[in-house]
């Protein structure tokens, strides 16, 4: 039965990564990768696995004896376990989604990107480059990427320059993600796991980040020249009438509520979902405070309960289905001997995290993070632990997995498949994946190489 449950997590990642071949959403193959990992888990396994024997011996205790029952009801605890965790990533992407759509809804972004008047191909891409890198830490890159392909639009008519630049896009998106608890979900569920803090998430990692989207732009700086064509726009594209001012106040707030989330858990201890919906909730607030007098049509469309029909709820059901299918193979055992296979092949941390990284352009890196997540345990605060050993790696903020969130965050900019970033542009401009393999992949590789390095260099 482990060996089942194996190959029904390999068809569902085929079926996710060839979804437009088999024109089957990937959230629907998630979810049924998950539920049926997991419905073979609970009926086929009669014997608890060795690493969870002992946790089971406390808990059957409260059974007097009767065994079938103990173990039924051991493995709705542990499905409950995971749920916990899962279900706080989940709320918190639905906040975060509500409210950029929120902003974007009031044409908030409009404050930044109206502002940009050059045409030059190599200023334009700098720009575009940073303002995607810094937009992506605050926003996070899945959203940020689909922000700037709406600007994109508005600023280069010719298809293969856009396309181009949209590659830039999600590389400066991963980059800019992997540096931030709020920018990727790879780092988020470092951060909300504990594995690491947000103050070493963007202390440590800002340089290797900032490495990996500036070694592909300083390559294409000598190879792009001229200017971009700018589509002919006539200026009536506001969907619903906003003024300035409210513009510039959701924008501000939608920032601000979104960086007041790592301060709100660092003073409360609180999970991060929590802090994300008081910024939500205040949000709401003020939305409806300031549009209480438009007619019905126009507030629907600006308030939240009319942003919320937008929301990507298949993307939140695929992050459900995937970490359930994961969660499930480490309940089984799989990802520990995946994490003895890794260490002892490899033998170092740095290389068994560059060898994710690259995985993660083939596999999605929610589940190989959550893998790594399930496979390496949290060296305790409380161990006599010795500088360099294998343990010092995994003590929280240690160098394993600060790391791993760089190469899992970035790494995936390798194909445009390999992540969420990649595949919502994918889908937005129709990108081919050929056309990005031969144009983008090796820039990607480079720059992932290089932050790499540069994290190497700081912290051998």
């Amino acid at each position: 039965m482990e060996y089942l449950i194996l190959v029904v997590f390999v068809l569902g990642y085929v079926f996710i990564a060839l979804e437009h071949n088999f024109k089957v959403d990937k959230a629907a193959s998630a979810l049924l990768t998950g539920t049926i990992c997991w419905g073979l888990f609970v009926t086929g396994i009669h014997e608890i696995p060795a690493h969870l024997a002992e946790d089971f011996a406390s808990f059957k205790l409260s059974f007097l004896g009767d065994s079938k029952l103990a173990l039924h009801t051991f493995f709705e605890h542990r499905l409950m376990h995971h749920m916990q965790d899962i279900s706080s990533i989940l709320f918190f992407l639905l906040g975060a989604m509500t409210i950029v759509e929120l902003v974007d809804a009031h044409e908030g972004f409009s404050v930044i990107t109206d502002r940009i008047k050059t045409n030059n191909k190599v200023i334009l891409m700098w720009v575009l480059a940073l303002l995607t890198f810094f937009f992506s830490a605050v926003l996070d890159n899945l959203t940020t990427s689909i922000v700037m392909v709406s600007l994109l639009r508005k600023l280069i008519a010719d298809k293969e320059t856009r396309w181009l630049y949209a590659g830039i896009v999600i590389i400066s998106a991963n980059a800019g993600g992997a540096w931030s608890p709020i920018g990727d979900i790879t780092t988020t569920m470092l951060w909300i796991g504990n594995q690491l803090s947000s103050g070493v998430i963007i202390s440590h990692l800002f340089l290797p980040s900032m490495a990996c989207l500036v070694a592909p732009l300083t390559i294409l700086s000598f190879t792009m020249k001229g200017e971009v064509e700018r589509p002919n726009l006539d200026g009536k594209d506001r969907v619903e009438p906003t003024s300035q001012g409210e513009r510039n106040l959701v924008f501000v707030l939608g920032v601000a509520g979104l960086l007041f989330v790592p301060v709100f858990k660092t003073v409360t201890h609180l999970p991060p979902f929590m802090g994300m919906m008081l910024s939500l909730g205040m949000m709401w607030v003020v939305t409806e405070i300031i549009h209480r007098s438009k007619n019905p049509e126009q507030r629907d469309h600006l308030s939240v309960i009319g942003v919320l029909r937008k929301i990507d709820s298949a993307s939140v059901l695929f992050f459900l289905g995937i970490l359930l299918a994961v969660a499930a193979l480490q309940e089984i055992g799989h990802l520990l001997a995946a994490a003895s296979w890794l260490r002892d092949s490899l033998g170092d941390v740095y290389a068994i995290n560059v060898t994710i990284g690259f995985l993660s352009a083939i596999v999605d890196n929610v589940p190989l993070v959550a893998a790594s997540m399930g496979m390496y345990d949290i060296t305790p605060a409380t161990a006599e632990v010795v500088a360099g050993s294998w343990e010092s790696y995994f003590v929280k903020d240690g160098i394993f997995w600060q790391f791993l969130a760089y190469c899992a965050g970035t790494g995936g900019s390798a194909l445009i498949i390999g992540s969420a970033a990649g595949v919502a542009v994918m889908g937005l401009e129709k990108i081919d994946f050929m056309w990005y393999v031969r144009k983008i992949s090796l820039l990607a590789i480079v720059g992932y190489l290089s932050g790499a390095l540069v994290f190497w260099l700081m912290y051998r």
